[in-house]
């Protein structure tokens, strides 16, 4: 029987694989499908990663965490996990392949992906001037214009984080009412470099070689398409939890989950059910910074080793 199976292999479950092995814990798997890592490897630029002075790639910054935490004992499984159910004290942690593996614990380290606006030229300039990340990505527009899609709480917010490093933020959105809390649309409103395009469908990323150039919109009202002239265009049109592997026959999950289908955990990384956690991108209230997943995995670890001490 495993001690702690790591669900993910990310920022988040490789730190919770390291403290959990260094802390003593013998029998622990990771499970993921492709190379450790997680998303932020592809990642061409960061460089708000504490002790890191130079901007460095996502690879780069993840490439010494695997062996790492492997080091101490932590075994990589490249299988997905399935499904994992209630097993009387245990859990079981259902493969790909059919196999079960029984564990005392369990953590979903699996994160979130950002939805796709679905726009001619999307996936060509992404990570070339499209970004879903402002906090990550934000600095590189300093001083310039960028456009901002999206009506929600994070369009909003993320509108009024880049309107104190740009010179002019674009918030696109297809209605003219928001989704967005009233306090955090009365807070975007007041910030004098945003402008407000509405009632537009965003039509076309287009760019160069050197990356994107402009975002073309269409009126919903008149027809008529504008060209906004930006480096850099920033989508927040939501994000989809990998929360499957909770999931149970009959809709319901393993645990309570708010109505995004973020595990909802407290601050010790715990779910509502004992032995079960979540950390990194897929709980909720995430940051969805690397440095903030991390925390997250040493967090659930350590109370993981004081649970089944």
């Amino acid at each position: 029987m495993l001690d702690l199976a790591i669900i993910g292999g990310g920022p988040a479950g490789l730190t919770a694989g390291l403290y959990a092995t260094r802390g003593g814990l013998k029998n622990v798997t990771m499970f993921e499908m492709g190379m450790p890592g997680g998303q932020i490897t592809g990642s061409s630029e960061i460089e708000n990663y504490p002790g890191q002075g130079e901007i460095m790639s996502g690879l780069d910054l993840m490439q010494n965490w695997p062996a790492q935490a492997m080091k101490f004992g932590l075994k990589h499984e490249m299988k997905q996990v399935m499904q994992v159910t209630k097993n009387g004290e245990s859990f079981n942690v259902k493969t790909e392949d059919g196999e079960i593996q029984e564990a005392k614990s369990v953590l979903l380290a699996t994160g979130s992906v950002p939805k796709k606006a679905g726009i001619k030229g999307e996936d060509k300039f992404f990570g070339r001037g499209i970004s879903t990340c402002a906090t990550c990505d934000g600095f590189f527009y300093k001083g310039k214009e960028v456009a901002v899609i999206g009506g929600g709480d994070s369009a909003l917010e993320e509108a009024v984080y880049l309107s104190k490093l740009c010179s002019k933020v674009y918030l696109v959105h297809r209605r003219d009412t928001y989704k967005a809390a009233p306090s955090t649309i009365e807070h975007m409103k007041s910030c004098e470099n945003i402008e407000e395009v509405t009632n537009v469908i965003s039509e076309e990323v287009i760019g160069d070689n050197m990356g994107v150039t402009g975002l073309i919109v269409k009126s919903k009202i008149t027809g008529e398409t504008r060209t906004l002239d930006v480096p850099g265009v920033f989508v927040f049109v939501g994000r989809d939890v990998l929360n499957e592997p909770f999931k149970q026959d009959g809709g319901s999950y393993l645990c309570d989950v708010n109505e995004q289908g973020e595990i909802i955990v407290n601050l010790k990384m715990r779910t509502s059910v004992a032995g079960i956690y979540a950390a990194g991108d897929v709980r909720i209230d995430a940051a969805k910074q690397v440095v903030c997943a991390a925390g997250d995995g040493a967090t659930a670890a350590v109370d993981i080793i004081e649970y089944l001490g």
